[in-house]
C-alpha cells in the first residue's frame, strides 16, 4: 500500500510542502507596488510602497507569534494589512501538518485563508462555533479543526501586535473605570499648602536644563540653549487642578465666582484651572477662533485640546498662601470628550523651538493628576474577562462533546466492572455492545473526528524528547480524552478495551461484519499457523514507522497513511482515489474476515499492545478445561485471539466479551453442560433410591 501511494504522482505531490518565498506573494497581494522595504524593527515587517505612498505592511507569523499546531510545529504564514488595519491577504508559507500534507487539497486551504480578506485587525475572529454578537465567525476546515484554529490565533495575534506597533490600533485597557461622580456638597476650608500637599493641586515644574536635554540630537538642540549658569533657572512652573470640585474651586475662586462657574457648566462638562509663571501655556501667538497649541489633556487613549470658547480668564485667586502667577486660566472640557473624573489624567505641555522661518521642532512634558477619593464617588474598576487561551477556547467550544464523551467513558467503565453480571444476559449484552459501537462510529468517529492514530504516538514521543508542552495535546479535547482513556484502560486491562470499544474504525469493521454474518455471507478464516504469523506484520510496520520518525516525523506521518483512519473519519472519503481505494479494500476484506486490518496491519494496535506486559488485571475468566478438551471459545472467537491451548492472547484480544458470555452459559459451555448433566443424574439417582426405600416398606 505504501509503495502504491508513493508511486502515485498526485498523491506524492501532496506529501511535499517546501517553504515558499514571500516576495512573489507580496507582489501578488500588492500588484501596483513599486518598492518593498527590508524587514525592519524589533517586530520585523515589510513596508510596501507605490512611489512614496504606503500601500500596506506584510509580515510572517513565525517572526511574531510562533504557535505549535497539530504536528508540534508552527504554521508559518504571510499576512498583509493596509494602513487602516484591513486584512489584504494571508498565505501559508510553510507547514508540517499531516492532515494537510496528505489529505486536504491546497484549494481548500486557500479558501480558508481568503476569508480574512476585507476583515479588520480590530475584529474579534473565531473559527467555527455558534454565532455570537461582536464576534466574526470564520468557517473551519473539515478534518483540520485544530490546525486552522492555531492558524487563526497566529494570524490575529501577529496582526494585532503589528497594528499596535504601527499605531493602527491602541493597546487594550487592562481595566475599565466607570464614570465617577463628583460630590457636589463636599467642601472643606483649606489653604494653598494643604491643597498642594495632599495632591488636590498638582505641579509641573521645568528648569532650562530639562528642556535643553529634551532637544538633544535634534536640529533645535542649540536653539535658545541655556548657558551653564542658566541651566537651573526656571523655564516653566505650572500648577493645575480640577476646578469643579467644591473644595478646590471654592477655595481658589471664592464662593461667588465658583457658583457662577458651576452655573455655566453643562451636564458632563468639567473645568480645569492652570496657574503659571515662565513659559506661557497659552502662547503669545494665540488668536481668536484658534486652538491652544501648547497644552492638551490626556486620558486613557484620548487627547483633549482647547479652543478659545473653552477658555475663561481667572479674575482673582482667593486661596490663602498662593504664590503670584503671571497667567492663570480656566479651561472647560466639553461633554463630547467624555472626560471621567474618576480616571487619572495628564496635563501635557508642548514646547516648540523654531529652526527656520516656517520650520519648528517640538517636544512635550507631562504631569499626572489623580482625583482624591474624598472628592468623588469612584465606582470599582471593571476588570475585563481575561482573554481565554486557545486551549481554553477549544475546550469551552467542545463542552457538549466533552461531557457526552465522559459519560460514554463512565458507561464503559461500569460495563467493565460489572461484566461478570452483564454477560449472563447474552441478548442484552450483544444489543448493548452493538449500540455502543454505533455510537463510537457515528459520534466519536464521524461527528467528532476522534480517531486515534499512530501519528499521535510519534508526536507525543517527539514532544517528550524536545520542549514538552501539554498545550499541544490539549488543543483537541476529544483526542486528549480518548488518549487518556486508552492509557488508563491499557494500564488496567491492556490494549483490548480501546481496540474493542473505542476505536471508530475497529467498530465500523465489526458492525459491517456482524451485518454480513446476519445475511449469511460466508466467512474465511486463515489456518492458525498462518494467522499467528501474520500478527507480526503490524509490529514490523510499527517498528518501520518508528525508525522513520526518529529521522523525520513528517516522513513518518506520510507513511502512516497505511492507516485508513484519516480517509474514513477525518476526511469522510473526500480525498484522492488511491486513499479511498485502500480504505474501501480493507472494509471489503472485512466482510469475509472480521477486523482483518486490526488483526494484521494496524500499527496503532501494535503500539498499544506493548502495555500488555504491565497490565494490572486479568478479568477474563478461564477454566482448566479451556483448550483441552474444550475448544468452544477458541472456535467462536471471531478475531482468533484464543490459542488452541485455551489461553487468551491479550495482545490480540478486543474484549468483545463473547467468550465470557459462553463461560457463564450452561447451555453452551461444555464444562457447565457436563456439570449440569451430572447434577441431573445425581438428582435422578437420589429419586430412584427414594422410590426403593418406599417399596421396601
Amino acid at each position: 500500500m505504501l509503495g502504491f501511494l508513493l508511486c502515485n504522482g498526485q498523491s506524492h505531490a501532496l506529501f511535499v510542502s517546501p517553504p515558499k518565498d514571500p516576495a512573489p506573494l507580496i507582489k501578488e497581494i500588492f500588484p501596483s507596488s513599486t518598492k518593498v522595504s527590508d524587514k525592519q524593527g524589533q517586530i520585523p515587517f515589510w513596508t510596501i510602497y507605490k512611489e512614496d505612498e504606503i500601500l500596506g505592511y506584510a509580515f510572517e507569523t513565525n517572526d511574531i507569534a510562533k504557535i505549535p499546531a497539530y504536528s508540534g510545529e508552527p504554521v508559518n504564514m504571510l499576512v498583509a494589512i493596509d494602513p487602516k488595519g484591513i486584512y489584504l491577504g494571508a498565505k501559508v508559507l510553510e507547514h508540517h501538518e499531516p492532515i494537510i500534507l496528505a489529505g486536504i487539497p491546497e484549494s481548500k486551504l486557500h479558501a480558508f485563508t481568503e476569508q480574512y480578506d476585507g476583515l479588520n485587525v480590530s475584529d474579534r475572529l473565531k473559527v467555527g462555533g455558534n454565532h455570537t454578537e461582536g464576534i466574526v465567525h470564520i468557517d473551519g476546515l473539515s478534518g483540520a479543526t485544530v490546525t486552522v484554529m492555531v492558524m487563526n490565533v497566529g494570524i490575529v495575534k501577529s496582526a494585532t501586535i503589528i497594528a499596535r506597533e504601527l499605531g493602527i490600533i491602541s493597546a487594550s485597557q487592562e481595566a475599565i473605570q466607570p464614570m465617577g461622580t463628583i460630590y457636589p456638597n463636599e467642601f472643606e476650608k483649606s489653604d494653598w499648602t494643604k491643597l498642594t500637599g495632599d495632591g488636590s493641586i498638582r505641579r509641573l515644574y521645568l528648569n532650562r536644563k530639562t528642556v535643553d536635554e529634551a532637544f538633544v540630537g535634534t536640529q533645535a538642540e542649540h536653539v535658545d540653549e541655556a548657558t551653564l549658569e542658566q541651566k537651573q533657572d526656571e523655564f516653566a512652573d505650572i500648577y493645575f487642578a480640577q476646578l469643579n470640585i467644591p473644595t478646590i474651586g471654592r477655595n481658589i475662586l471664592g464662593d461667588s465666582e465658583y457658583d457662577y462657574l458651576m452655573s455655566s457648566l453643562k451636564p458632563g462638562e468639567h473645568a480645569l484651572i492652570l496657574m503659571g509663571t515662565g513659559y506661557s501655556f497659552k502662547g503669545s501667538g494665540f488668536v481668536r477662533g484658534a486652538i491652544f497649541d501648547r497644552l492638551q489633556v490626556l486620558q486613557n487613549d484620548d487627547a483633549f485640546a482647547f479652543r478659545d470658547l473653552d477658555h475663561n480668564r481667572v479674575p482673582d485667586i482667593y486661596i490663602q498662601g498662593a504664590p503670584k502667577f503671571t497667567e492663570s486660566s480656566i479651561f472647560i472640557i466639553r461633554e463630547h470628550h467624555e472626560f471621567n473624573p474618576a480616571s487619572d489624567w495628564q496635563l501635557e505641555l508642548l514646547v516648540r523651538r523654531q529652526t527656520g522661518p516656517l520650520d519648528s521642532i517640538f517636544t512635550s512634558f507631562k504631569a499626572d493628576y489623580h482625583t482624591l477619593d474624598k472628592y468623588l464617588d469612584r465606582p470599582a474598576l471593571i476588570l475585563p474577562e481575561p482573554e481565554l487561551t486557545l486551549v481554553q477556547q477549544v475546550w469551552q467550544e467542545k463542552q457538549v462533546e466533552v461531557i457526552f464523551l465522559l459519560v460514554l467513558m463512565g458507561i464503559l467503565l461500569i460495563t467493565l466492572f460489572f461484566q461478570d453480571i452483564l454477560v449472563q444476559y447474552p441478548k442484552f449484552m450483544h444489543n448493548f455492545r452493538h449500540s455502543f459501537l454505533v455510537v463510537t462510529v457515528i459520534f466519536i468517529g464521524w461527528y467528532w473526528g476522534g480517531q486515534l492514530s499512530v501519528v499521535n504516538v510519534f508526536t507525543f514521543l517527539q514532544a517528550f524528547m524536545s520542549d514538552f508542552s501539554w498545550d499541544l495535546f490539549l488543543l483537541d479535547p476529544i483526542i486528549f480524552i480518548l488518549w487518556g482513556a486508552a492509557a488508563v484502560t491499557a494500564l488496567l486491562w491492556g490494549r483490548a478495551v480501546y481496540c474493542g470499544w473505542l476505536c471508530p474504525f475497529g467498530a465500523l469493521q465489526e458492525l459491517i461484519n456482524v451485518f454480513t454474518r446476519y445475511i449469511k455471507i460466508p466467512q474465511f478464516e486463515l489456518p492458525w499457523a498462518v494467522h499467528e504469523r501474520l500478527w507480526a506484520i503490524k509490529y514490523l510496520i510499527l517498528l518501520a514507522l518508528f525508525g522513520i520518525s526518529l529521522d523525520s516525523l513528517a516522513l513518518a506521518e506520510q507513511f502512516a497513511e497505511v492507516e485508513p483512519f484519516k480517509t474514513t473519519f477525518l476526511l469522510k472519503f473526500d480525498r484522492q482515489w488511491p486513499f479511498i481505494a485502500w480504505a474501501v479494500l480493507l472494509l471489503v476484506i472485512n466482510i469475509f474476515n472480521r477486523k482483518f486490518f486490526c488483526r494484521y496491519l494496524c500499527p496503532l494496535g501494535a503500539a498499544l499492545s506493548t502495555s500488555n506486559s504491565i497490565r494490572l488485571f486479568s478479568w477474563l475468566r478461564r477454566r482448566k478445561e479451556c483448550g483441552q478438551p474444550c475448544k468452544t471459545c477458541a472456535k467462536e472467537c471471531e478475531i482468533q485471539a484464543i490459542h488452541p491451548d485455551g489461553t487468551i492472547n491479550m495482545r490480540e484480544c478486543h474484549y468483545c466479551l463473547d467468550c465470557q458470555v459462553t463461560y457463564f452459559d450452561d447451555e453452551k459451555c461444555p464444562p457447565l453442560k457436563k456439570a449440569a448433566r451430572k447434577k441431573v443424574q445425581q438428582i435422578e439417582k437420589f429419586k430412584a433410591q427414594q422410590i426403593k426405600v418406599v417399596d421396601a416398606s
